[in-house]
């Protein structure tokens, strides 16, 4: 591997780097991913909606703060501002909400990005290379070009490998945003009609 590595020139530092930094995202978002499964938890949201609806706003916001659950938090922070403008509040949190599930994503689509240029770049550097060597070694020697050409081939697969390979959890993290965006924006409006509701319930029992 370390000869490969070595035969392939002096772009595959930078390649290197854009593995490492694509595997360290890759593994920080499946934990982080991870950790947001397991505090998911819809009753919760259920039950503030209730709370919400019978005019409990205090008690939906605590029975929502805290737990981890992004769709909780979204709601619980609205409800506590709601003297402000529930709509506005949920829509700051929600935001708030939705950068931390985008975290590492643009980096990830960049490194998918760079990753063949920097293969191609190596590739032309490895064919001036080549020609280099051809035009000092002669025809009569084919061999001494065969060191560019191979520098050439091993930066284009390295390149392209990489973003292969990052392409994958890059695709996966964008369909998980966008689940948990459409999960947010259902319950917000869930939310909105429920305030409603407990607000009218309120002016009824008074």
């Amino acid at each position: 591997m370390y000869e490969v590595f070595s035969r392939g020139g002096p772009l595959m530092w930078p390649l290197l780097l854009c593995s490492v930094v694509s595997l360290a995202i890759v593994i920080e978002r499946a934990l982080f991913w991870w950790r947001l499964g397991r505090n998911r938890d819809d009753g919760v949201v259920e039950d503030m909606l209730q709370r919400a609806e019978q005019g409990d706003f205090e008690g939906a916001v605590r029975r929502g703060a805290g737990i981890g659950d992004v769709v909780a938090e979204v709601l619980a922070a609205g409800l506590a501002h709601r003297d402000h403008g529930l709509t506005e509040a949920m829509q700051v949190a929600a935001e708030d909400q939705v950068a931390r599930l985008k975290r590492g994503v643009r980096v990830l689509d960049t490194i998918i990005t760079l990753a063949p240029l920097l293969g191609i770049l190596g590739t032309v550097l490895g064919i001036i290379q080549s020609f280099d060597m051809l035009g000092q070694a002669g025809i009569d020697d084919p061999r001494a070009v065969t060191g560019g050409i191979a520098q050439a081939l091993i930066t284009t697969a390295a390149g392209l490998s990489i973003a292969i390979i990052t392409l994958i959890p890059h695709n996966y993290l964008v369909h998980a945003v966008e689940r948990a965006v459409v999960r947010i924006e259902s319950m917000a409006t869930s939310m909105e009609v429920a305030y409603r509701r407990g607000l009218e319930n309120g002016d009824e029992a008074a």
